[in-house]
């Protein structure tokens, strides 16, 4: 039993990268060939592995995914909830790099 090939459209590509996440621990992540993006909460990870391949034509050997729980926050005495997200860990093939500094 093979992993699942996904076929996708370019807009359906660019609909499931959302837009990188820039922080102190993603952009450690780039030591090991890693970046991290967000994600729609359905995405599955061998659409989300096409999605990069596709769009930033490079080889991805692994993704690993995590669903952000949103949190709650008071606002001027008004309750809040932040909306939930998922990330996703793309890790790429040795000599592959993504810049995400730079726009697609």
């Amino acid at each position: 039993m093979g992993k699942p090939v996904v076929k996708l459209s370019e807009s359906a590509m660019f609909e499931l990268i959302r837009r990188p996440v820039v922080t102190e621990k993603s952009t450690l992540g780039s030591q090991h060939n890693q970046v991290t993006f967000r994600v729609p909460l359905d995405a599955s990870k061998p659409e989300i592995k096409a999605a990069v391949e596709g769009v930033f034509k490079v080889k991805v050997t692994a993704v690993n995914t995590l669903r952000v729980e949103g949190k709650t926050k008071v606002f001027r005495g008004n309750k809040g909830k932040r909306a939930d997200y998922k990330k996703a860990v793309v890790t790429l093939a040795e000599g592959n790099t993504i810049d995400v500094t730079t726009g697609v």
